[in-house]
């Protein structure tokens, strides 16, 4: 097994609201997987969730060491793997598919019917120094990628497939319903279909700026946006927030198409069945993201169609994790994107 000079480490959520940092020495590759250095984990809401208990009993298993998003090099790999994926970077998907029911066959393998298992979530995942994980799950990334900004290609890859959804043209309009990361990413892959118009939709006009850094055409506060309802050939909805859901479906012309990606928590407001059959809206939803929406995220990011490391807000070491929760939650206003670095 490949040796390591400091003593490794993992933060590990025994339940909700107990989180520690303890030694913890990697795993060695089993047949056909490989053994990865970490060199960048993301937070996001759903980590938070975990700490917070407020994440559903179905998909956590505690104790867990969080860290679905997350970038790094191969540095081990196990039997039936090839050796050329030794020291190459990295990035992996999350969802143990099971590659054999209806669903992976169909290439739908977020959908898999094996049942929910999870990087970081029912499996240990990477708030920590190293992580084992199938080598079938891996994305290679060029020699010279940037492995800070490839940490955030997990959620890229989960609005790529609401794009690939989409299916935008040249020229249309375009609206995304949510200022935060997933929407400031979905306005990066929107931005490279070239539309007429490109707005994004946020109470926050603090992230005005980063939405045009972004692609967006411009920003406009969602009270703003309902004067325009009916306006845009494809909507994209990346918020979660009650009435996020109901206002992309009104913002989208007669005809048009919207993705709904946010989960909201709580009582959002209902769609209304009368206006999505009036104006034949077709109407799509995503959660997580297949390995054909990893693939388009990742080719975009090597091709310079995306960067990721816009929306980095904050950095912590990974012995400042709980830290770096705390700030996820209390400074939502001023922070996009928090990563922790072993």
């Amino acid at each position: 097994m490949t040796e390591f000079r400091t003593t490794p480490r993992a933060v590990v959520i025994d339940r909700p609201g107990q989180l520690r940092v303890e030694s913890a020495e990697p795993r060695p590759p089993g047949p056909g997987e490989a053994l990865v250095r970490v060199a960048w984990s993301g937070i996001c809401g759903s980590d938070r969730e975990v700490f917070t208990g407020r994440r559903p009993a179905e998909f956590v298993r505690y104790p867990v060491v969080p860290g679905h998003e997350w970038s790094g090099t191969v540095v081990e790999v196990g039997a039936g793997v090839a050796g050329e994926l030794v020291g190459r970077h990295v990035v992996g998907e999350g969802f143990r598919n099971c590659q054999v029911c209806d669903a992976c066959r169909r290439g739908q393998n977020n959908l898999c019917s094996g049942g929910y298992d999870e990087t970081g979530f029912t499996r240990p995942g990477a708030w920590a120094d190293h992580l084992t994980l199938p080598a079938r799950l891996l994305h290679v990334l060029p020699d010279n990628a940037d492995l800070r900004a490839a940490a955030v290609l997990e959620p890229a890859a989960c609005v790529a497939e609401a794009c690939l959804r989409l299916a935008t043209e040249a020229g249309e309009r375009v609206a995304v319903v949510g200022g935060g990361s997933l929407g400031l990413l979905a306005t990066q892959l929107l931005a490279a279909a070239s539309p007429a118009e490109l707005v994004v939709v946020d109470p926050e006009s603090s992230r005005a700026d980063l939405a045009t850094e972004c692609g967006a055409t411009t920003w406009t506060s969602p009270e703003e946006a309902q004067r325009r309802s009916g306006r845009f050939d494809a909507v994209l909805e990346a918020a979660g927030a009650p009435d996020t859901a109901d206002l992309a479906t009104r913002l989208a012309r007669s005809g048009g198409r919207v993705v709904l990606t946010g989960v909201p928590a709580g009582d959002e407001r209902s769609l209304s069945p009368s206006h999505l059959l009036l104006s034949q809206i077709t109407l799509h939803t995503v959660f997580g993201a297949p390995s054909r929406a990893w693939t388009h995220a990742v080719r975009a990011f090597a091709g310079g169609l995306l960067d990721p490391a816009r929306i980095i807000s904050r950095e912590f070491g990974l012995d400042d994790a709980a830290e770096a929760l705390r700030v996820l939650g209390a400074e939502r206003q001023r922070t996009v994107k928090v990563l922790l670095r072993p």
